[in-house]
């Protein structure tokens, strides 16, 4: 009989993976698995039992928030070889399920997770940690996660504008030099985004077009300061549409970026603190992982 190992964070989102739990591991059962279950405990727990007991396994399935999958994905990177990840989104954002059109019920996405195609997605490396879909620094970087979901479901887009809007004045500039593919970019910029999503923050389209998990390439956004409150509405029809028509939003894809700046940026990875640093590489690391998903959505 097949293995299959389930890691679940019972306190995501709104914590409704503890009504389906049941359902979800006869789910796995029905499928021909011998299911062996684990509910994480603290932060980097489900990294710690992926690389102590993964290898083990034919197949891994987690359920939680974007945080929770950040942890398992890095448990799988450091094993020598790559288990199938199935994954049940259980968080209050949900990006990078949100980019493979994952079902936000949870059954269907656990039928899913044992039955859909095996499909190779990118994952980044930024410096010595992995990042999932985004690593950004800056202005808004935790803007996606600080705005009340009451505040999202009733105006949506818009909440996100508020919530920029009453930070205005404590914008901070940083100056960054940009290297990538033989280019350079320097300036002043208020916000800076590397991912592989088409979705951050539960906003769709902030990453750009023509999206694609298993490219090898990130998308990369960068933010120049507003000079007025005009400047401010173009940037967010520019980062709300996916476009870059004013003069302050810069948009390229590349494999890899390198980053420096004079004083150290707080970067965020996959909504989480990445850490402080003045320099960063982050690099592409094309069809890393396979993960069970409709073949369509990447």
């Amino acid at each position: 009989m097949k293995k299959l190992l389930f890691i679940y964070n019972a306190r995501s989102g709104k914590t409704e993976v503890r009504k389906y739990l049941a359902d979800i591991i006869d789910t796995f059962i029905k499928a021909g698995y011998y299911v062996d279950a684990y509910q994480t405990q603290k932060r980097a727990d489900a990294t710690r039992q992926v690389v102590e007991r993964g290898g083990d396994f034919d197949l891994i399935v987690c359920c939680g928030g974007d945080g929770t999958l950040n942890e398992t994905i890095t448990g799988i990177m450091q094993l020598e070889k790559k288990v199938p990840l199935g994954y049940i989104p259980a968080g209050s954002t949900n990006d990078f399920a949100s980019t493979l059109k994952m079902p936000k019920d949870m059954l269907k996405a656990a039928q899913i997770a044992v039955k859909g195609e095996e499909t190779a997605v990118d994952i980044g490396r930024f410096n010595d940690k992995n990042f999932v879909y985004v690593c950004c620094f800056g202005a808004f970087a935790d803007v996606s996660y600080q705005t009340p979901q009451e505040m999202k479901n009733i105006l949506g887009h818009q909440a996100y504008l508020l919530e920029a809007m009453t930070r205005i004045l404590s914008l901070q500039v940083y100056n960054i030099r940009c290297k990538f593919d033989g280019c350079e970019i320097e300036g002043d910029f208020l916000y800076g985004m590397i991912s592989n999503s088409s979705s951050v923050g539960g906003i769709k389209g902030i990453t750009g077009r023509d999206i694609s998990l298993c490219d090898g390439l990130f998308e990369v956004t960068l933010v120049k300061p507003p000079k007025s409150p005009i400047d401010l509405q173009a940037i967010a029809f520019d980062l709300l549409n996916g476009e870059n028509k004013s003069d302050f939003v810069i948009r390229f894809k590349t494999k890899k970026l390198e980053v420096e700046s004079d004083k150290k940026i707080e970067w965020v990875l996959d909504g989480e603190c990445g850490g402080k640093m003045k320099h960063i590489i982050a690099e592409n690391i094309e069809s890393a992982i396979t993960i069970k998903a409709h073949k369509k959505s990447v």
